[in-house]
């Protein structure tokens, strides 16, 4: 599965693997990591990309090209 998440780290943002307990990587910011995070995706072949906000809630997702959107009439985030 391609697929990967951005969460908060104790050193600041990790990217994982769904059900993974060690990061793949750790960013100084959310946007590093959310770039890594795509750019690990877009290597895989496409999937989702799931960002958490500060407080542990999911505040954005995002597919990566070739991935299957689940929803595509209502993606017009990115």
């Amino acid at each position: 599965m391609a697929d990967r998440y951005v969460t908060r780290h104790p050193r600041g943002w990790a990217v994982k693997a769904p059900g993974g307990v060690r990061a793949s990587s750790v960013h100084s910011t959310q946007r590093g990591g959310e770039r890594a995070a795509k750019q690990m995706v877009r290597n895989l072949g496409g999937g989702e990309v799931g960002i958490q906000g500060r407080d542990g809630r999911w505040r954005d997702s995002d597919t990566v090209p070739p991935g299957n959107d689940p929803n595509p009439p209502r993606d017009r985030k990115h």
